[in-house]
């Protein structure tokens, strides 16, 4: 079956049946009772006027306002006029003048109209696809410095396995309990039961002076974040990328908020990545809906107050600070978090416009509360983010 065909020549439940796999290849929820409504819709509106077969198609199936701008991209290219057809082909014939503009369509409107390839053969072992995966210098250049929100299907896939790989050592901090340490230099102490107790064994000679020193842990980790409509496309890979980097960290809990809060920290005890996404997935109710920072926080300090520990705990909230609840309720909940923590840090992917200034009501509360701000919306920010944290927490108490 072509993927485009002709609605003049009978073709119109084709053409509907390859627009649906279209739209799941770009990333759309669609399944086949869509698709089905989407028919009997084309039947009732007629395919006279285009707007009107727009419409229709979008109401049946489109759930999600982020899917909108794509389902009318791959609308218009899909249904598209022949008279446009025949200029665009002329733009790629050898006789045209000049070149023909490059796509401006979103990356996932691109793969999803793109001739579809060959299927990989059953012969191709695991060790290959880890060999393509780490691409050419140019390539892997590329990816690090892709926003993650810009990525097609296959390069978000392949980005969340190499975020994945991101270290993000957890800052440490000096325990109450002591252990002997030997010769532990001026920060240990005598250890002065095991002295006596190593001369009574040697006539009262003290042949060795055993020492004592704190022992380091990492701080407790407490992970907000923000699974709303506009952070969709960073929630599921910054899940995969804290689920992988702090694996070995001490004490984590870990809350995904939208218009409710969701404690995922049983989801974060899996060890596998891929389950540990799919028990969040299925826990999470209200994702990519609305942000409520402030009415979360306050869920928080009603029913999980005791995951923070002392004043030790670090908080991370990741965010683009586009809350719609009220300011004073928001400004009101992050003072207490403040006070009940060792550093609140605001990880935001909206850093990546130059010129960023957080000027929504939210933002601007957030922002004055932080700590400090930093980036993480491609590779190469996630990087950075380790000797960030071990720089602030230096210059911190």
């Amino acid at each position: 079956m072509q993927q485009l065909g002709d609605a003049r020549r009978g073709k119109l439940a084709d053409n509907m049946t390859g627009f649906g796999r279209a739209l799941r290849r770009a990333g759309v929820r669609t399944d086949s009772a869509r698709i089905a409504l989407a028919a009997e819709a084309a039947m009732l509106v007629g395919v006279d006027r285009r707007p009107d077969l727009s419409a229709a198609l979008e109401a049946v199936m489109i759930s999600r306002e982020q899917d909108r701008g794509v389902f009318r991209e791959l609308f218009d290219a899909w249904f598209r006029d022949p008279e446009l057809a025949n200029k665009l082909l002329a733009q790629m014939l050898p006789s045209a003048e000049g070149k023909a503009e490059p796509s401006k369509r979103r990356p996932r409107v691109r793969e999803a109209l793109a001739a579809p390839r060959d299927p990989v053969p059953a012969v191709r072992t695991e060790r290959e696809v880890d060999f393509d995966a780490a691409m050419t210098a140019s390539d892997r250049q590329r990816m690090h410095h892709a926003d993650f929100n810009a990525l097609g299907a296959a390069e978000y896939r392949l980005v969340e396995r190499l975020a994945r790989d991101v270290a993000l050592p957890v800052p440490t901090l000096a325990a109450r309990r002591l252990h002997a340490a030997g010769n532990a230099g001026a920060h240990s102490r005598m250890n002065w039961p095991g002295i006596w107790h190593e001369a009574g064994r040697t006539g009262g000679e003290m042949l060795r002076l055993p020492r004592l020193s704190r022992r380091t842990q990492p701080l407790p980790l407490l992970v907000l974040i923000d699974v709303s409509g506009s952070m969709e496309r960073y929630a599921r890979l910054l899940l995969a990328f804290l689920h992988a980097a702090t694996r070995r960290a001490g004490r984590r809990d870990v809350f995904a908020f939208g218009t409710q809060l969701t404690d995922l920290t049983p989801a974060f005890r899996i060890a596998d990545t891929d389950a540990m996404l799919g028990a969040a997935g299925e826990a999470i109710a209200d994702f990519a809906g609305g942000t409520r920072l402030g009415a979360s926080l306050a869920e928080l300090r009603q029913n999980h107050a005791r995951r923070l520990t002392g004043r030790r705990t670090l908080v991370l909230v990741i965010s683009d600070g586009l809350d719609t609840g009220e300011p004073e309720v928001l400004e009101r909940e992050l003072q207490w978090l403040k006070r009940h923590s060792r550093r609140v840090l605001w990880l935001n992917p909206l850093l990546r416009y130059e010129g960023y200034a957080p000027l929504a009501r939210g933002a601007a509360v957030l922002h004055r509360h932080a700590d400090a701000m930093l980036a993480v919306h491609n590779l190469n920010a996630l990087e950075q983010l380790a000797s960030s944290l071990a720089s602030l927490m230096r210059c911190g108490r």
